[in-house]
């Protein structure tokens, strides 16, 4: 990953120069290169198109690297100077030619740094994983919006893998020294905004704050609606199943009450006071026609025999 001996290449020290207030000096500059990303598809069943990685390639320049996607100023150890796009002979998992973006950094050579220089040289500080931002994931089943269409990335439809290309970018402000990347060769997260219980995004929904919402926001309310929909087809259900109950039971308790009575009641009751209903109707049932077994067990096991039953 790193160039031998962090040596800088032609014309470099005057792009690193723009970057700081005084001319750098090549002898306390290490300078090493990058795999930022590429058009393989990640953990996540997601991949950059070749456009949207040359559109990164001038977005990241200029963008400092930092551990752990922690942003902290001090976390960070390097800053990038120079992208581009290197098209190889080798291909995707899935055919394609295989395109990555590739960046130059620097850090300063002194006593603060030398550890993780010796890191990187040594392959301990390797794996990375970049952080931006995207306008559209578009589903490779349907072309739609990948997680607002229904299809689930990393299924399979047909033989077909369902995954998400990652078009248009906005914003790159981020990349990471990290130990699990999401992407074989290089790491990515794709969107400043935690995809977790964290990001509450029904507050910014409720409090009138939302005016606008980002492609992982628009997943996670799209999966959050999925499961919305999944408890409320179970509450529709089990409510059918208490009106019917106390159908049943008003028909005994109360039957001089009127159907449409009993409709208009139930209706504007929730579960829980429906079910209150229904017991509260079932015990003056059961007081007002009690009802007692007619055969036993012990009866049936007399001497034996089935005589329970007779013939007339």
């Amino acid at each position: 990953m790193a160039n031998k001996n962090g040596a800088l290449r032609a014309g470099e020290l005057e792009l690193i120069g723009r970057y700081t207030r005084s001319a750098p000096e090549p002898e306390n500059i290490y300078a090493f290169s990058v795999v930022l990303c590429d058009n393989e598809i990640d953990r996540d069943f997601e991949r950059f198109s070749p456009a949207s990685l040359e559109k990164l390639s001038e977005l990241f320049v200029g963008v400092t690297g930092v551990l752990d996607h922690d942003a902290r100023s001090e976390n960070q150890r390097a800053r990038i100077f120079s992208c581009s796009v290197e098209k190889t002979d080798r291909c995707t998992s899935d055919g394609l030619p295989y395109v990555r973006l590739t960046a130059r950094a620097y850090t300063p050579i002194n006593d603060d740094t030398r550890a993780f220089i010796d890191a990187v040289e040594s392959g301990i500080k390797k794996e990375v994983s970049v952080g931006c931002s995207v306008k559209k994931r578009i589903c490779s089943i349907c072309g739609g919006d990948s997680g607002v269409c229904g299809h689930i990335r990393g299924r399979k439809y047909k033989e077909k893998l369902c995954y998400a290309t990652l078009e248009e970018p906005t914003d790159a402000y981020e990349w990471s020294f990290v130990a699990v990347p999401a992407q074989k060769c290089a790491g990515v997260i794709k969107s400043y905004h935690k995809r977790s219980e964290d990001v509450d995004i029904e507050k910014r929904i409720f409090d009138g704050t939302a005016q606008s919402f980002t492609a992982d926001e628009m997943n996670v309310l799209a999966d959050r609606l999925r499961t919305l929909a999944e408890k409320a087809a179970d509450g529709e259900a089990y409510r059918k199943m208490l009106e019917a109950r106390l159908s049943r039971a008003a028909a005994s308790a109360l039957p001089e009450l009127s159907r449409e009575t009993l409709d208009f009641v139930s209706k504007r009751l929730d579960a829980k006071r429906l079910s209150e209903l229904c017991e509260a109707l079932e015990k003056r049932t059961q007081t007002a026609i009690p009802l007692k077994r007619q055969f036993g067990a012990a009866a049936a096991a007399e001497n034996g025999k089935n005589n329970i039953y007779k013939e007339i």
